[in-house]
């Protein structure tokens, strides 16, 4: 159904015509009533809503019974629901990991709270200005491309059973530690190249109109810079600290026993593998709300963004 300009022309007539009160002075404090051609635009455009969520549903209920039929008619579905979805070995892993993800979720927070606080602390000696910081600058740098191109478990690896091997006086010899040490080093170089860019994004106009009121340039990047360039960095951050607590499942290669090696006790002693998917759907449980609040306050920012708002 298409609308013409005519047809607008008269739709907005009829509805300054629905807003007058009964003595016709034009007021459009006594009531407003939609004009016959808007509702039925609105009916229509009900129905058209109606009739896409029954596609989309009926659509969606075909694909999942294809699927369904495609899985359950393979040549080796009941062996692999014996071993991959045995519902007695489902009950006897589910307390286990559970226990074991407290402490994914212990480091999640610290570890996500010391990769924000010294990912800033790079960004910000990366963005120094003068050649005195560029020793500084250098060593920001160095540090950033090493750890961005190390793979988090050879770090994992390298730190957690290196370090021990060191045999150092006052060093701690907990996995735990140790894993989380490596999570900060690793995640602390890809945050600190979103907090660079988020600075680097700000117009050198807001630092140079701070100047111009007084501000040092410290002043300046604290009370002008840093609040812009973090709220417009918020939504990959967030992805960050989703990937972050995923890799926590990581420590168990130094004998954690967080939720992944709980599983892996269990499989190990019964040879069934249906404790690595309970293990599984625990941390897509957990990330799946964190992920929802990151499209949430993404589509939020373009909404401001779109409409001309403060980012």
């Amino acid at each position: 159904m298409t609308v013409t300009e005519g047809e607008s022309a008269r739709e907005g007539a009829d509805d300054k015509g629905g807003m007058t009160n009964g003595t016709g002075d034009g007021a459009a404090d006594d009531g407003y009533v939609p004009s016959e051609r808007r509702l039925e635009r609105e009916r229509y455009q009900r129905t058209r809503a109606r009739r896409a969520t029954a596609v989309a549903a009926l659509s969606t209920l075909v694909t999942a019974a294809g699927l369904y039929l495609v899985v359950v008619n393979a040549p080796g579905w009941p062996r692999t629901k014996e071993t991959f979805f045995s519902a007695q070995y489902a009950r006897e892993a589910f307390p286990k990991v559970l226990e074991g993800l407290w402490l994914n979720v212990r480091l999640l927070l610290i570890c996500g709270a010391a990769v924000l606080v010294l990912g800033m602390l790079i960004a910000v000696a990366r963005t120094l200005r003068g050649p005195v910081f560029f020793p500084l600058r250098a060593l920001a740098a160095a540090y950033t491309d090493f750890f961005r191109g190390l793979p988090l478990i050879i770090n994992l690896m390298i730190v957690v059973l290196g370090v021990p091997a060191l045999r150092l006086q006052g060093v701690t010899v907990d996995p735990v530690l140790l894993g989380g040490t490596a999570l900060t080093l690793t995640y602390s170089a890809y945050v600190a190249e979103v907090f660079r860019a988020g600075i680097e994004s700000v117009h050198p106009s807001q630092r140079a109109a701070a100047r111009s009121l007084g501000l040092t340039n410290r002043q300046a990047l604290r009370f002008v810079v840093l609040p812009q360039a973090v709220r417009r960095q918020v939504p990959p951050l967030l992805n960050d600290l989703v990937s972050l607590q995923k890799d926590t499942g990581l420590v168990s290669i130094g004998g954690a026993v967080d939720a992944v090696r709980a599983a892996d006790i269990i499989v190990g002693r019964s040879l069934n593998y249906t404790p690595y998917i309970v293990a599984g759907l625990v941390f897509v449980a957990l990330t799946i709300p964190m992920t929802r609040f990151t499209d949430w306050v993404t589509a939020r920012m373009d909404r401001q963004r779109a409409q001309g708002g403060s980012l």
